[in-house]
């Protein structure tokens, strides 16, 4: 998206001081034109950036701006923190990103802190999304706003199965994973998770609700998502993939790599050996097939069997 790339542009302007037009093309991985109308739309929205000439040249901002903060209404400074640094794929811009993030923070006045503050207790950005898909995010802004503002919530949710209830909970937090969001809640029977894009009719109440005083999202997130993966992963394999297929791989399930010894298959020259969890036998096939040769299957051998089964099936049915 053209607004989360501006950030990124503004954020590498900040933390290096100097960029040039392919430095920046290079990094964001667009092309220079891109970039350089990208500069101009900063420019044009008032960011006090100057091109630099000549062979040392580039774009930077002018002296002092980053510890200039203007002034920040309750709505901006929630869509700033909200924004923080999700959609940052590379790590080392992810990293300056929250680098200039905390040197804003750390110029704001003494009021905007304390509700920064308050607003970064109740938001967590996972940046491994489970599975690159785009969401219905239509609810998100009532869920931020009882969330902000420590309101309990009602609202309608579809579960995986297709089950449906009616929900009363206590909105402790946020978390961004991948395009994904989830509200973390508290609710009669306990900490309970929830997907936005399943939310409807939700109704933030006027009653508030006492946040428990000991609650950590980030660390109830990790431990939570961690215990999710073991329940989740019920059929183990170790595959030898392609740079394409790990990455496609990656995105749909949970990985790790392979132990040592599993990239001696013969035929895995150049590839990744990785340990892949996949709900069961039946989704392990369909990924597995429809990878084709960009997929050998190392273990189990029963998999490796089926496939090749399957792959001279295939051959004998061409005519």
């Amino acid at each position: 998206m053209k607004a989360d790339r501006l950030m990124s542009v503004l954020l590498l302007l900040q933390a290096r001081g100097q960029v040039t037009e392919r430095e920046l093309a290079e990094q964001l991985e667009v092309s220079q034109r891109t970039i350089h109308r990208d500069l101009e739309s900063l420019s044009a929205a008032r960011i006090p950036i100057s091109a630099m000439r000549g062979a040392r040249g580039g774009w930077q901002l002018e002296k002092g701006w980053r510890t200039q903060v203007p002034g920040l209404d309750e709505a901006e400074l929630n869509a700033l923190l909200m924004a923080q640094p999700r959609g940052l794929g590379n790590p080392r811009l992810a990293s300056a990103a929250q680098s200039a993030l905390n040197k804003l923070m750390a110029a704001m006045p003494e009021p905007l802190k304390v509700q920064a503050a308050h607003m970064r207790q109740r938001l967590h950005v996972d940046p491994t999304g489970w599975r690159d898909t785009g969401e219905d995010l239509s609810m998100l802004s009532a869920v931020q706003d009882a969330v902000a503002r420590d309101r309990k919530l009602t609202f309608d949710y579809t579960r995986a199965d297709g089950e449906q209830s009616s929900r009363s909970v206590d909105a402790l937090g946020l978390v961004s994973k991948g395009l994904s969001w989830y509200l973390v809640a508290r609710t009669a029977n306990g900490m309970r998770t929830f997907r936005v894009s399943r939310m409807k009719r939700v109704t933030v109440l006027a009653v508030g609700f006492e946040r428990p005083a000991r609650f950590d999202l980030v660390e109830h997130w990790r431990s939570s998502t961690a215990e999710l993966d073991r329940k989740r992963a019920t059929y183990r394999t170790v595959l030898s993939l392609t740079a394409e297929a790990a990455r496609r791989v990656q995105a749909w399930c949970v990985t790790r790599p392979a132990a040592a010894g599993a990239t001696g298959h013969k035929g895995n020259a150049g590839r990744t050996a990785l340990q892949v969890d996949f709900d069961n036998e039946a989704q392990a096939q369909f990924i597995v097939l429809g990878l084709g040769a960009a997929v050998c299957v190392l273990e189990p051998e029963s998999l490796r069997h089926w496939v090749e089964a399957e792959a001279r099936t295939v051959a004998e049915g061409i005519e």
